[in-house]
């Protein structure tokens, strides 16, 4: 079975979520990123959300996560809990 790791910022709005990928796609950090903005708990360690499998998270994280680049911040992604852009770190 497939796994994969990544981190995220979870932020309220999706204009807040496109400034904050624009600041990291002009060389911002994405983990300071994350604990400055994020209103997820990962947010302490830089957004780390560690390794997980297929059915972990939410159906829309999935989604990117399992099929989308490796490397690349993609987002925003709308769930319930808000707008996140999320990194994938590794997938294999």
């Amino acid at each position: 079975m497939s796994s994969a790791s990544a981190r995220h910022i979870l932020v309220g709005s999706e204009e807040e979520c496109n400034k904050l990928k624009s600041e990291i796609e002009n060389g911002g950090d994405f983990g300071e990123s994350a604990k400055k903005h994020s209103k997820c708990p990962s947010g302490a360690s830089g957004g780390d959300l560690g390794e997980f499998r297929p059915g972990q998270m939410v159906p829309e994280f999935d989604k990117v996560v399992f099929n989308e680049e490796v490397g690349k911040v993609h987002g925003p992604v709308k769930t319930s809990f808000g707008y996140h852009l999320i990194e994938i770190t590794s997938r294999s």
